[in-house]
């Protein structure tokens, strides 16, 4: 029997309930225990999913443990990936992974130093659409892939969010928070980025709450809100990505890959499923075949529609990983590079000059149907 590893995870908040619902989708995981700054929050989630509330110490010093979700708010991310490796166990955040590639080159030396992994979300890549574009990719679908254009824009995050703070301050902002998906899949269909421009901006210095409980509440902005960034590719690909929360609508398409024998339109990375397009020299644009990826089957009803939901997939390919000791798709070094991308956007648009990359990575394996089913229980 494929041994299993414990999972602790630390941050109860929103995002909490898909690890602990969809865990149990997996082989190699086990959810044994929780904890949170707010004990409260701790213990309901327990309570709801039957596992054990501790404290943070105690959790890290739980010797069922084997390794730690970090959940928490991204500006405590790396203080609380510190503290799992010190701890001696294996690390899988929520994205981004850190705030700096200082603080990932750290994570880094830790973790070769005790022998550790580090994995990171987002793991919406693995999906089963996202898989069918790389497939293509990869059979010469639109032969080389030469640029593409990129957009994730909206209102903000202040609608619905019922605590949208950190959403506005250093370490936040779009590029940070949704840029993650876009980078990721970029990397999973072109590989990795040579270097990058770019130019931000912020509508506003405030912004007003308008979901409940803080509805009216005025909070401050003080990371960009607009970024418009151009990345250039190792393979040579030139590629736009535009995230912004500063947009009331729009008719721009999420990615859109164009190649010396065609182009590609691949639907909105945050999510694992959707319809994957493609056009040959001819100009017609036509969905691809379906395919029966188990990633890309609909499994949750939501607000907004059906569809495909598999977070934690990511967890369960470095836990099987682990097990059966192989590179993780969701890596240490894709991730890092992941944040080298974003900071490096950044650090253009405060300094005006094209920033080159410090950190590289390979392409992760692709994930075809047969592996991803050997991933399920």
């Amino acid at each position: 029997m494929t041994r299993e590893l414990g999972v602790g995870i630390v941050g109860c908040g929103n995002i909490s309930t898909t690890y602990f619902s969809l865990a149990p989708l997996f082989k190699g995981l086990k959810v044994l225990a929780c904890a949170d700054i707010n004990a409260q929050a701790a213990e309901a989630r327990a309570k709801e999913y039957g596992v054990k509330a501790q404290t943070i110490d105690e959790l890290l010093a739980n010797d069922e443990i084997d390794v730690v979700v970090n959940l928490t708010i991204p500006d405590a991310h790396f203080r609380v990936s510190k503290a799992i490796l010190e701890a001696g166990k294996h690390v899988y955040s929520e994205k981004p992974l850190v705030l700096s590639l200082e603080e990932g080159e750290e994570l880094r030396r830790i973790a070769k130093e005790k022998n550790l992994a580090v994995g990171c979300a987002p793991d919406t890549f693995l999906g089963g659409a996202h898989q069918l574009a790389r497939k293509f990719i990869d059979d010469g679908g639109i032969g080389r892939v030469t640029s593409g254009a990129c957009y994730v824009m909206s209102p903000g995050m202040e609608m619905w969010h019922p605590n949208p703070d950190f959403f506005f301050l250093p370490g936040g902002g779009p590029i940070l928070d949704l840029g993650p998906y876009y980078i990721a899949n970029l990397i999973n269909l072109i590989g990795p980025v040579k270097r990058v421009g770019g130019m931000t901006s912020m509508a506003s210095p405030t912004r007003t709450i308008t979901s409940q409980p803080r509805n009216g509440e005025i909070i401050p902005v003080k990371t960009p809100t607009t970024i418009q960034a151009l990345l250039e590719f190792v393979n040579g690909a030139t590629v736009t990505l535009t995230a912004s929360w500063d947009v009331w609508s729009h008719r721009h398409a999420n990615m859109e890959l164009y190649g010396t024998d065609g182009s590609l339109y691949v639907p909105d990375p945050n999510f694992f499923g959707g319809t994957v397009e493609a056009s040959g020299r001819d100009r017609d644009i036509k969905p691809l075949d379906a395919w029966e990826h188990p990633f890309g089957k609909i499994n949750q009803e939501s607000p907004n529609g059906s569809r495909a939901n598999y977070r934690t997939a990511g967890l369960a390919d470095m836990a099987m990983s682990l097990i059966e000791g192989r590179d993780a798709r969701c890596s240490l070094d894709r991730t890092l590079h992941g944040v080298d991308v974003m900071t490096s956007i950044l650090k253009s648009g405060e300094e005006g000059r094209f920033i080159d990359l410090t950190t590289t990575c390979t392409q992760p394996a692709a994930l075809g149907i047969e592996e991803a089913q050997a991933l399920l229980r």
